[in-house]
């Protein structure tokens, strides 16, 4: 398992928006835009949402585990800036239920993905 370091942790904790990348049980990519957030213990992070077990993201989640998720921007256009962070790891779906527990208000089933890898650009 891989950590986050503080510079991370404090980027993460700047955005909202994500993108994600699951596969199929044959290898068929598929990527879309997810709100996430860090977890409790900064050592994961949480996506979910409305409706999330009925997407596709979730039904990949279910047969192949293994996801990444890009979180980035651009600091500044002039000079173009990017900034940003790449997790590679293992998606672990969790039980939705009353306040649900996830990273948004929601009786929905969500995910949490342990970092195995961690690539980050522009934020140290």
């Amino acid at each position: 398992m891989a950590a986050f370091t503080e510079k991370e942790l404090e980027y993460l904790r700047s955005q909202r928006l994500a993108r994600m990348a699951t596969a199929d049980s044959g290898g068929q990519p598929h990527v879309v835009p997810v709100g996430f957030r860090v977890s409790a213990d900064a050592a994961a992070i949480e996506v979910g949402g409305r409706n999330f077990g009925n997407t596709r993201k979730y039904r990949d989640i279910r047969v192949n585990p293994r996801v990444a998720i890009v979180i980035d921007d651009l600091a500044s256009v002039t000079p173009w800036t990017p900034r940003g962070i790449e997790v590679r790891g293992t998606a672990e779906l969790q039980a939705g239920g009353v306040g649900g527990g996830g990273p948004v208000p929601s009786d929905q089933p969500w995910a949490r993905i342990t970092p195995e890898r961690i690539v980050s650009w522009g934020i140290n």
